[in-house]
């Protein structure tokens, strides 16, 4: 392939012809090796993966093709053209990313003989491999979303400790249609005194605990069974479920949120000398190398188990019968033993070394220390330990001649997918974010481990035990009063005159149990967060950094334009927003703007305007509203856009445009049941050759064709094919359409409709067809409800095993790899697109997702907090007193009152760009037994709020400000109905 400067030097000649055509097919003069150029075609898609093809494909490209050298060149599209957006942002470079994942950065599974030490060779068992190497050169510009971040975290997940032990709430026991029994637990939160009532409920069953968040209405108080009615297949009950009053039922119901595993964790560390190919050999290492003691140091510190009075992870404590000393530490809040071999008791006449084989063998995940260096690594194989109970081993090296350990993960191939994954190549010269980085994913593969068939089987046959005996109690528990038969929406006000001081004296007592069943419970250690050691000031990648701090408006749409300006729609007209600036008005309240999209590449903006049935699209130039004069006189009206409107889309209701990146714009409209496509006239490659020539506005969309549909559409995406037809390539574009109850997948070139997802169920809420690309392959993320479902393009394939359900039912979805986000009106939750496990929830009232085509933009009437570090230090002193409320919101107005604030999620902090050295890590434990539960000392410098210079300030101090303050998990505020 040419150089960028032979293709510029090559150009140059043509550039004049090429401007004053402005076709796609003028580009064809740009490369004279027909086959070279067809391949380019096929291959638009690979700026937009983050894997490489499989070997197969890679052996269909021309010779001389190298995708490394590609890769690292400037973006090009549409006969390698590149492009330089005049409009663009910094963060152009990383649209690629947007959409687009691999499930192959978590290892790819292999068949590993399983060997006997007589060298005869046995039934292997399938492990998922992990070590760094499987993306090749892809990763040097796509990177490896390796941030160390804890899956499923319990302050976030054990939702009957956090938001209700210890506080008014109500519980209910009954059955489902099919006879099985379930209890239910209902709510009423304000977390972090947000001014955000939700309703909380948890439904338990055998198959385990299903969570939802409800938005409160305090004049539309929801009974039992709406709340019900929100889990699925529990809609139509054959009869109510009944309350129970006995304070007693909260040990019970937190005895089953326990069962989701303990808070607490116990790794086996073995010590593996070169060569060493069966457990026996590596058990009977009396002593380990100075490497393997550094190593052990570096994972916790030593302590005397004589006497221990902390987790003890299975050993004994009172006559040193497992040893005189172990290794023990403390990672945000989870207490963690490690059984190592080298400190276990060792016996000389006994080869097997059964007592050390009975601790490690029945721990989930195990550490291989392996001395050598990396090249001993390739020779171990899972099979040498012989246990059936061990289902993650983490082989860890050190190289001496650089300082660096080294770490392969071996998953038994049933567990299922978890993070962090290994950065290419996997060495860590920081022994410190090492040692992070391998405590969480330990961590989380314990986790993971419990949900393969040999645990998740045993946990549903305990469960099912548990409320089998308990629906047996409480069904026929005769207790109780008149309050018996009242709706939920009745649970919280006063009763009845008669009977109001019974009733306030059960309530007392209620929380009073609570509240000493909860302190109980963090005294022994098992509560499911530490103040110790939480991570409190840590920074999450996802943290958001406030962007314009006090703007009037509800917002209904809008898009970002370039890395500091924002164009967005509310009811009183479409204002510009740029950083540090005050806000102008540009249309005023007269063009009702119900849909906006900045299209950089081609420097126009599109809105769809509404006013009755005579709804239409209008196009402008981007550079028209540069420079204008900050008057409202300067604003347009309904009168001044005359001229820019698409009269053939009068009429519609929704459209949709094709992700950046591709050859030509593409834009779909649905007017009733028929689509129009179209399409832009001028290639991005030819706009950015020639951005002085592209001034076209309406005169610049074509219209292609017009698709009809068989129901309104409600939602659309447009799906690119990595393989196009009109490119030389062998797939059609598509148009995912939703519709009252199903999502269809209609050809752009033939019309043909193909069915592809039914939404069971009477209430259904359509959220986003998102198209995906994994491994370069077009899918669909299909969110509806709770749900969110991945959909090959092939409806054969109608698997749900990567299937995941939110806590809330979001508004809207955003990707942004390895993390998916979904925004409630009151909620942000993040989780891994890969398992859907969940990484962090976050209340902010009014939330309202703005757009997410480079970073992703959001409003909410969150108030700042910790403005000094004074007041982070005073807060920090109330929240370790587990008797005191949260401090009350420095604004302590209801959400109406405040003013909007907008804020911004950097992308390249989402998706691994940040190399290790970047990463801020968490504060270490001190070692020592007698400084366990201090804080390490660098979380003093973490501590303080990072200085922010005046310009960078704009408007407000609060601009470095996040919407969420950094309080332990465990804080709640219950606001009852009046």
């Amino acid at each position: 392939m040419s150089s960028p400067s032979a293709m510029k030097s090559m150009m140059v000649p043509t550039s004049a012809g090429l401007c004053k055509s402005g076709s796609s097919l003028d580009l064809s003069a740009l490369s004279k090796d027909e086959a070279e150029r067809t391949q380019v075609s096929k291959l638009r898609r690979v700026f937009t993966t983050h894997a490489r093809r499989r070997s197969t494909r890679k052996k269909e490209l021309v010779p001389g093709f190298n995708l490394s050298h590609m890769m690292k060149e400037p973006l090009r599209v549409v006969h390698s053209v590149p492009l330089s957006f005049p409009h663009g942002s910094s963060t152009n470079d990383l649209i690629s990313r947007r959409g687009v994942f691999s499930r192959r950065h978590y290892g790819s599974v292999e068949l590993l003989p399983q060997v006997e030490t007589d060298g005869g060779e046995l039934n292997g068992r399938r492990f998922r491999v992990e070590n760094g190497e499987a993306l090749g050169e892809t990763e040097e510009i796509f990177g490896s979303p390796s941030t160390p971040v804890l899956e499923n975290p319990e302050y976030q997940t054990r939702w009957y400790f956090k938001y209700f032990l210890g506080k008014l709430h109500q519980n209910y026991v009954g059955s489902d249609n099919d006879k099985s029994p379930f209890f239910l637990s209902v709510v009423l939160t304000d977390a972090n005194n947000q001014c955000v009532p939700q309703y909380r409920a948890i439904l338990w069953k055998k198959t385990g605990a299903q969570k939802i968040s409800l938005t409160y209405a305090a004049n539309k108080p929801m009974t039992v069974k709406q709340i019900l009615s929100n889990f699925p297949n529990m809609e139509k009950l054959d009869k109510g479920p009944k309350e129970i009053f006995t304070p007693d039922i909260q040990k019970d119901l937190l005895l089953l949120e326990e069962q989701e595993g303990s808070v607490n964790f116990k790794f086996g560390v073995l010590y593996a000398k070169p060569g060493q190919t069966s457990d026996d050999e590596m058990f009977s290492n009396e002593n380990g190398s100075s490497d393997f003691d550094r190593f052990i140091n570096l994972l916790g510190g030593k302590i005397r188990l004589k006497s221990w009075d902390k987790y003890r992870g299975g050993l004994d404590v009172k006559g040193d019968m497992t040893g005189r000393y172990s290794i023990y530490t403390i990672y945000e809040g989870h207490e963690i033993m490690f059984h190592v071999s080298t400190l276990l008791p060792y016996s000389k006449d006994n080869r097997q070394q059964v007592e050390r084989k009975r601790h490690i063998g029945n721990d989930i995940v195990n550490i291989v220390f392996l001395d050598g260096g990396s090249s001993e690594m390739n020779h171990f194989n899972p099979s040498f330990i012989k246990s059936q109970f061990t289902h993650v081993f983490a082989l860890v090296t050190h190289e001496t001649t650089d300082d660096t350990y080294r770490l392969h993960v071996f998953s038994e191939e049933s567990v299922p997918l978890f993070g962090p994954s290994l950065p290419c190549p996997p060495a860590f010269r920081n022994s410190q974010e090492f040692r992070e980085f391998l405590l969480v994913k330990m961590i989380n593969g314990e986790k993971a481990a419990f949900n393969t068939p040999t645990f998740s089987q045993k946990r549903e046959r305990t469960l099912d035990m548990l409320i089998k005996d308990l629906y047996s109690e409480h069904m026929n528990d005769s207790r109780g009063n008149m309050l018996n038969r009242r709706a939920f929406s009745d649970v919280l006000p006063d009763p009845p005159r008669g009977s109001r001081r019974k009733e306030e004296a059960r309530q007392v007592e209620f929380v009073r149990i609570g509240q000493a069943l909860k302190l109980d419970t963090i005294v022994k250690g098992d509560a499911p967060t530490s103040l110790a050691t939480t991570g409190l000031f840590k920074r999450a990648p996802w943290e958001p950094h406030c962007f314009y701090p006090d703007f009037s408006n509800e917002i209904v749409c809008g898009d970002s334009w370039g890395d500091t300006r924002l164009l967005v729609s509310t009811e009183s007209g479409t204002y510009l927003i740029e950083e540090s600036l005050a806000h102008r008005l540009v249309f005023d309240k007269s063009v009702v703007v119900k849909q906006l999209h900045v299209v950089e590449a081609h420097g126009i903006l599109l809105l769809r305007c509404e006013k009755g049935r005579d709804c239409k699209i209008y196009v402008f130039r981007l550079s028209d509203f540069d420079g204008e004069v900050s008057t409202d006189n300067s604003a347009r009206g309904r009168q001044d856009i005359k001229d820019n409107r698409l009269e053939k889309t009068k009429g519609c209701h929704t459209f949709s445009i094709s992700r950046p990146g591709g050859s030509h714009l593409r834009m779909v409209v649905a007017i009733g049941k028929k689509l129009l496509l179209m399409q832009w006239r001028h290639s991005a490659a030819w706009t950015a050759w020639c951005p002085a020539s592209d001034t076209d506005t309406v005169e610049g969309f074509q219209y292609i064709r017009e698709l009809q549909v068989t129901e309104t559409p409600l939602l659309l995406t447009l799906v690119d094919s990595s393989l196009v037809k009109s490119g030389g390539g062998t797939s059609d574009n598509h148009i995912c359409v939703a519709y009252r109850h199903q999502f269809d997948l209609v050809n752009e070139r033939t019309g043909e409709i193909t069915h592809l997802h039914t939404v069971e169920g009477s209430r259904v809420h359509l959220v986003a067809a998102i198209d995906l690309y994994e491994d370069q392959e077009p899918e669909l993320l299909l969110c509806f409800n709770h749900t969110c479902h991945f959909q090959k393009l092939n409806v054969e394939n109608t698997s749900t095993e990567f299937d995941f359900h939110w806590n809330s039912v979001p508004n809207s979805i955003v990707c942004a790899f390895p993390y998916i986000f979904a925004f409630t009106p009151d909620s942000m939750e993040i989780r891994l697109i890969i398992n859907g496990n969940l990484v962090q929830t976050m209340v902010m009232p009014k939330l309202n997702l703005i757009c997410s085509k480079n970073d992703i933009f959001f409003a909410t009437t969150a108030p700042e907090f910790f403005s000094s570090k004074s007041e982070r230090l005073q807060l920090d002193k109330q929240e370790r007193d587990l008797s005191t409320s949260p401090p009350s919101s420095p604004h302590s107005s209801s959400p109406e009152a405040r003013p909007f604030r907008l804020y911004r999620i950097p992308l390249h902090t989402l998706s691994g760009t940040s190399t290790c050295e970047r990463r801020c890590p968490t504060p270490s434990v001190p070692h020592g037994t007698s400084e366990v539960h201090e804080p390490a000392s660098e979380a003093g410098r973490l501590l303080a709020v990072p200085k922010v210079s005046d310009h960078q300030r704009g408007l407000s101090r609060s601009c470095s400000s996040s919407p969420t303050p950094h309080q332990p998990p465990g804080s709640t505020f219950l606001v009852a109905p009046k």
